[in-house]
């Protein structure tokens, strides 16, 4: 991995730097991220040696042997040549492990890191049930807009031909056009508890037939605050019902939500760690009165910074990054909160496609994204906290390919002394 410098200072994770002489790595960075809430900086500190994991180009990769293929699962022939047509031969180890207990029609709690193929997991043998059944109706509950777009754009590969349709439900869109949708029919409705509660309190939405729920990265709707949303609407679904729930995480809340509403589940987990062996972790330090966006532009043009994504603290600090790198002649679009879904989604599409080597996101924003070839992730702000720090970092390093993952460190400055 190369070294990180500015301004003439060597920016590394060991523990002989400048920096780490003044502030030891088990000592926790005294730094307080912003609450949400509005009380000002309270959130607990993070120890910042969490930051750092260097490769290990001695340790031995696990090898996964799959017991299934693709086509040894029991499902429509249609479904298996779209399959093999998205180029899906050997499930990962969340698909293997789950498809065939979905196929069974049992209740499932899936715990498995991000960029794992849990859509795929879930939306194959979902369509099969529909498939057999036209009468079948499949409600997939997620946390963001992206998400939901995401998994729109996954299903109707996987249901090309077969007259399957979905309405993706989601805020930020036109609720009149996601209601003519509605009206269709359609076999998947997938969207955000905000969107999903708004559409049954106007009696566009009628859950009474919907017989199959999803709730995918159920850790973070909770997280985000959806917990009544989610239990309202988790309330108007036939009582009798396959319910599949899928989380990175187990929290005492999380428990609580699967039994009350998961019936004797099949509990799987192919969580290997907080982290992905793919992502090699480091800091950089940003010395007391340097510039970090100095810092960062002397990153952006070394060799191999291609595809990277940086997150900051805030909506009004995103955008900003975003057009400070623009004006240094950087390709860099932004997504956050105040921005439009159709905005939101064409700076992504821009991002994905290569055509900008720069996408400047808020946490909320960039929640669940599944973005390919991501080479580095640049946390420009420290995360609020460790699980959001594991969110970020899983942007890269998916699909068993190298990532780099670097968080900005600042100095304070003397007291006494004004900045």
């Amino acid at each position: 991995m190369p070294q990180y410098r500015s301004s003439g200072s060597k920016f590394s994770g060991n523990s002989h730097s400048k920096f780490s002489q003044r502030r030891p790595f088990n000592r926790p960075f005294n730094r307080r991220p912003f609450n949400k809430g509005g009380r000002g900086f309270s959130a607990p500190a993070i120890d910042i040696s969490k930051f750092i994991n260097k490769a290990v180009i001695t340790e031995a990769v696990e090898h996964f042997v799959p017991e299934h293929q693709f086509t040894d699962f029991c499902l429509d022939e249609s479904l298996k040549k779209n399959i093999v047509a998205k180029g899906y031969t050997t499930p990962t180890p969340i698909q293997d492990r789950s498809i065939a207990h979905i196929l069974r029609g049992d209740d499932l709690v899936g715990i498995a890191n991000t960029g794992t193929g849990k859509t795929a997991a879930f939306l194959v043998p979902l369509l099969n049930k529909v498939l057999r059944d036209r009468t079948q109706k499949v409600l997939i509950m997620v946390p963001t807009r992206e998400l939901a777009v995401q998994i729109g754009d996954e299903l109707r590969g996987f249901a090309a031909g077969m007259r399957i349709f979905s309405a993706t439900c989601v805020g930020g869109a036109s609720i009149h056009n996601q209601i003519q949708d509605l009206r269709r029919n359609p076999g998947f409705v997938i969207g955000t508890p905000g969107r999903l509660k708004d559409l049954i309190e106007r009696r566009a939405l009628v859950l009474g037939g919907f017989a199959t729920v999803v709730l995918d990265e159920a850790d973070r709707m909770l997280d985000m605050g959806f917990i009544a949303d989610m239990k309202l609407i988790l309330s108007k679904v036939a009582p009798v019902r396959h319910t599949l729930f899928f989380s990175a995480t187990l929290s005492r809340e999380v428990e609580m939500l699967i039994k009350d509403f998961l019936k004797e589940p099949v509990r799987i987990s192919v969580k290997t760690g907080d982290t992905s062996k793919n992502v090699e972790q480091d800091i950089v330090h940003i010395a007391a009165g340097q510039n970090k966006l100095d810092v960062l532009h002397d990153l952006l043009i070394k060799p191999g910074f291609s595809k990277v994504l940086v997150f900051g603290r805030t909506k009004h600090g995103v955008e900003k990054l975003s057009k400070s790198l623009e004006a240094r002649g950087f390709k860099s679009e932004s997504i956050h909160g105040n921005k439009t879904q159709n905005k939101r989604q064409k700076a992504l599409d821009l991002f994905k496609k290569d055509h900008v080597q720069v996408l400047v996101a808020t946490d909320v924003a960039a929640r669940g994204l599944d973005i390919s070839d991501v080479s580095h992730v640049i946390n420009y702000d420290m995360p609020s906290s460790h699980e959001d720090y594991i969110h970020r970092i899983g942007r890269t390093g998916r699909a068993g390919k190298k990532g780099i993952a670097l968080t900005f460190v600042e100095a304070r400055l003397p007291a006494g002394r004004a900045g």
